[in-house]
């Protein structure tokens, strides 16, 4: 496999193996015999992203706005000539990152997986990366088919400014007590109604999410900042709009001793958005993962098992 520098790494199944970068380098016109036209077979191209949400406007296009979603449909607009709007799997919100967004594409081009992977990275700007791609079955649906979300949200000690990659976490401004986050954070395992975690009341039909584990652990930047982040990451099946930000908010009051742990579970039972706690800044929340069902053999790429039990996850300090 790939990665978005051009260098080799771990191979999956299906996805490309080497590439090289030099046959698409920014600016180069492609091979007029790769070229798209209206008689080439329809392909769906699978491609998973990594980006710094800093400078935009979240995922999906808006009119007069930088969004991820637009930046990669101009850029793929540029080597095959199409309008495509690539669909992604999650509609991460303004300033929120990702290292695991999974974009799928149609396109006629001829060109190889390998000249477009090198293409597309050679026409992104640096804060929006094509990690892995490869060509998946058409028809795929990458909303419908996931299964399964990582979300990690980074939080600074307050003891330590993060002066450098303080966009990507967000420096609380209280000593945060990890026991009494985890045992709040088992209220909200498993099949629930998470009304009261939701940005605003929308028209979904169901606000039921089932969440498999919840991880809160110290991890240390260096040797002078030692255990300087927690870490905070929940997986499910699914998410509510700004859902893992108002769960990190809650935990963080809970962490800093303004509300107990059985809090938790009162907020979640009332069904009611102004029971819960604020919702936590954009900068420090990933999107890490995103596993798809095995449907009709449609899956582009490897997936961890649909049987999960839930848990939390005991890190030791």
């Amino acid at each position: 496999m790939v990665n978005g520098h051009g260098r080799v790494g771990p191979a999956r199944d299906g996805w490309i193996g080497f590439a090289q970068p030099e046959q698409a380098t920014h600016g180069e016109p492609l091979s007029k015999d790769l070229s798209t036209t209206s008689h080439q077979k329809l392909r769906t191209i699978c491609v998973r992203l990594a980006y710094e949400g800093t400078r935009y406007c979240g995922w999906q296009m808006q009119p007069g706005r930088m969004t991820v979603q637009g930046t990669l449909a101009e850029a793929l607009k540029s080597i095959t000539g199409e309008s495509t709007k690539p669909v992604g799997s999650s509609r991460t919100d303004a300033g929120v990152h990702a290292i695991g967004q999974m974009a799928v594409f149609e396109t006629r081009s001829r060109l190889t997986l390998n000249v477009l992977f090198c293409a597309i990275n050679a026409r992104l700007p640096p804060d929006i990366a094509v990690l892995d791609i490869r060509e998946a079955a058409c028809g795929f649906d990458p909303i419908r088919s996931a299964i399964r979300k990582m979300y990690r949200y980074r939080i600074h000690d307050p003891r330590w400014p993060p002066i450098l990659g303080r966009h990507l976490v967000w420096r609380c401004r209280s000593q945060l007590n990890i026991d009494a986050m985890r045992t709040a954070a088992e209220h909200l395992l498993g099949k629930h109604d998470f009304t009261s975690f939701e940005k605003v009341p929308s028209l979904r039909l169901s606000k039921v999410r089932t969440i498999y584990s919840i991880s809160i652990r110290r991890v240390s930047c260096d040797d002078d900042q030692p255990d300087a982040e927690i870490w905070i990451e929940i997986e499910g099946n699914g998410f509510l709009h700004n859902m893992v930000r108002i769960i990190v908010g809650s935990l963080v009051m809970v962490g800093s001793g303004r509300r107990s742990p059985e809090w938790m579970q009162e907020a979640l039972a009332s069904h009611n958005r102004l029971h819960a706690g604020p919702t936590a800044p954009a900068q420090g929340l990933v999107l890490v993962r995103i596993d798809f069902s095995d449907d009709a053999g449609q899956t582009p790429m490897d997936y961890s098992s649909s049987l999960i039990q839930s848990q939390i996850i005991d890190h030791p300090e």
